[in-house]
């Protein structure tokens, strides 16, 4: 393994997310079996403890894992340099079969992250933890995703070394490639184009008319949901192209770079941050009845499809104000 401080750290963080993760996990289910609020029991006292304690040790370390994610991009872009064929993340990711699981699941923990984040905001609010259960099932759900986590970031450092011939970006996200990655960058670019705006406008306006009105939150989290996916598809398919202003170059990773401004940074963290904040709009839905929160919930939505709309709105404007002045014609 190559040891640099920023792999030390992010295996630090693996550990310690999982691991608090995993003492958390025993509580919670125990707080899941015996959690009776009109007690007054010495165990529910014990368990209301317990859950302010198990509340902020979770608010840090998911705020950790909700970093890591771009921390891990930057490193595996950062190792490039030692690998013979690798231009940016994409072939360091490449350098053994455990890079690119350990980038999907960081992905996924990311959003599970950022919603049970704003799950537990709301619990908090609340005087008499109306979503405790709601919030134990949930992370009951995330442990185990960052238990894998860790087992593939510690198999991918691993496993790395530099003397690797890996594979460069452009034969990895290539037309010809005969992959996942491939197939989403043959994807034509004027379908993708107006699936893309359409999928943004359709966001729009339904996140403006649940700001307004408080209705079709589960429409808006759709929406939320699919145009995340559809706009990681479509900067596939031809956002790249126009930052790299290059026909052929679908590479994701690159956009990260120096040369580029960091853009792609920007353009990563509006498009999650927006996923996340218009999914957890739809799981709190259910709960906007309960009549502790009555008047905390709408508060906290409108905030969140504020929050998702800017997000989206400004991942679009680079879109296309990149689009408008690249050298680059399609």
């Amino acid at each position: 393994m190559i040891l640099q401080p920023a792999i030390l750290a992010l295996l630090m963080i693996a550990l310690l997310v999982s691991g608090m993760g995993l003492y958390a996990g025993y509580y919670g289910v125990r707080i899941l079996r015996r959690w009776d609020q009109s007690s007054g029991s010495e165990l529910q006292l014990e368990l209301e403890r317990r859950t302010y304690l198990i509340s902020t040790i979770m608010s840090y370390i998911l705020c950790f894992e909700l970093m890591s994610l771009f921390l891990f991009i930057y490193t595996a872009d950062d190792l490039h340099m030692l690998f013979t064929g690798a231009m940016c993340a994409a072939g360091s990711l490449a350098v053994n079969s455990f890079g690119y699981p350990a980038l999907i699941v960081k992905i996924v923990n990311f959003l599970f992250a950022g919603v049970w984040l704003v799950v537990n905001q709301v619990d908090n609010r609340s005087y008499d933890y109306p979503l405790i259960r709601f919030k134990y099932k949930l992370l009951l759900v995330i442990i185990p995703l960052l238990v894998v986590e860790t087992y593939l970031l510690s198999s991918y450092f691993g496993g790395v070394k530099a003397d690797i011939i890996t594979s460069c970006c452009g034969s990895l996200f290539s037309n010809e490639a005969s992959s996942f990655s491939g197939d989403l960058a043959a994807l034509p670019p004027v379908p993708m184009q107006i699936a893309f705006f359409s999928a943004m406008a359709l966001t729009l306006l339904s996140g403006i008319y649940f700001y307004l009105s408080g209705k079709a939150g589960y429409l808006f989290s759709l929406f939320s949901a699919a145009t995340f996916l559809v706009a990681l598809s479509s900067i596939l398919s031809f956002i790249c192209l126009y930052f790299y202003e290059l026909p052929t170059h679908h590479c994701p990773f690159c956009i990260l770079q120096k040369e580029y401004s960091y853009i792609g940074y920007v353009l990563y963290a509006t498009l999650f941050s927006g996923a996340v904040t218009g999914i957890a709009i739809s799981l709190l839905m259910p709960f906007r009845s309960v009549v502790t929160l009555a008047r905390i919930i709408p508060q906290i939505q409108r905030r969140l499809a504020m929050f998702t709309i800017l997000c989206y709105i400004s991942f679009t404007a680079l879109v296309v104000w990149k689009m408008i002045f690249s050298a680059l014609n399609l």
